[in-house]
């Protein structure tokens, strides 16, 4: 057969010039073709490296699936290890936000001022700037913004990234006369939990353009024959109403642990370990939530 070890030198270099490339745009839909060409790398790399060296005298293929599962089985045990951390780490799953008047919230990027000069064109305005701090000095800082009519609500999200760059993600919302709440977001962060049932929520991980998610959310509306209402609440009292309800909601659930116990047994049930474990591998390979039942 031939020799494999051009193709894996040829796909180091991809890997490489992916992860320097996205270091600077912080794209989830790059990250995740480069977990695949790590994850390929790896197996087929071992598997030459075993074979060069006569280790183990098993064909090629067999070498590469056994390297390949090995991969999959260390990610796993990395996977959950990190989730049971964040389970009994002082950590707020749920954020309380607070107006932000630093003066920060919007990164100067030119990729991202681009996406305020946008919803400036489409008529979006500024409601309100807020931050939420994530823990260690580090803050999830929001710019929420409406249309003209206050009946479309986007909250520009800036998430911060251990290499320093910063993904940008929308969440869309709209209220119905009847109570229902309409969610259109881009969000890859694993949830894993429970929504409330009056909340309709479609999640779009791989559409990452501000216009196209405005587009999807307004054919949502149009196809449900909904006029959304008018927001008349501040986004900072929504937003932590939201999260109030998601906290108790997911209690109630079996998601996350009653508050008196999560000192002993932290914040997530095994259940619940299970659903984010599960939505990382989807998201993280696929770009796609888990759908429950």
């Amino acid at each position: 057969m031939p020799d494999p070890a051009y193709p894996l030198l040829a796909a180091m270099a991809v890997s490489m010039v992916l992860f320097q490339v996205n270091h600077r745009y912080a794209s989830p839909l790059l990250a995740i073709a480069n977990r695949w060409l790590r994850w390929i790398i790896f197996a087929f790399g071992a598997a030459y490296i075993v074979r060069d060296f006569e280790f183990i005298h098993r064909p090629y293929w067999v070498l590469s699936v056994v390297f390949f599962l090995v991969w999959f089985l260390g990610e796993t045990l990395y996977n959950w290890l990190a989730i049971s951390a964040l389970s009994v780490s002082p950590l707020p799953l749920f954020p309380r936000y607070a107006a932000n008047q630093s003066g920060e919230e919007w990164p100067t990027q030119s990729r991202l001022l681009q996406v305020r000069e946008w919803l400036r064109a489409q008529g979006f305005r500024q409601a309100q700037a807020l931050k939420a701090e994530i823990g260690g000095g580090i803050y999830l800082r929001v710019s929420v913004y409406q249309d003209a009519d206050a009946r479309i609500r986007v909250q520009v999200m800036f998430l911060p990234q251990a290499n320093g760059s910063i993904t940008v993600c929308y969440v869309l919302a709209s209220q119905a006369a009847d109570g229902r709440r309409y969610v259109t977001d881009n969000l890859y962060i694993p949830f894993g939990g429970f929504y409330p049932e009056n909340w309709l929520v479609e999640r779009k991980p791989w559409r990452r353009s501000i216009r196209g998610l405005v587009a999807r959310h307004r054919a949502r509306l149009a196809e449900a024959g909904v006029i959304a209402e008018p927001w008349t609440n501040e986004p900072l009292l929504d937003l932590n109403a939201q999260n109030s309800e998601l906290d108790r909601l997911n209690t109630e659930m079996g998601f996350l642990h009653p508050h008196h116990e999560r000192d002993d047994l932290g914040k997530i049930t095994h259940e619940g370990r299970y659903r984010v474990w599960k939505e990382i591998w989807t998201l993280d390979y696929f770009g796609l939530p888990t759908k429950y039942e």
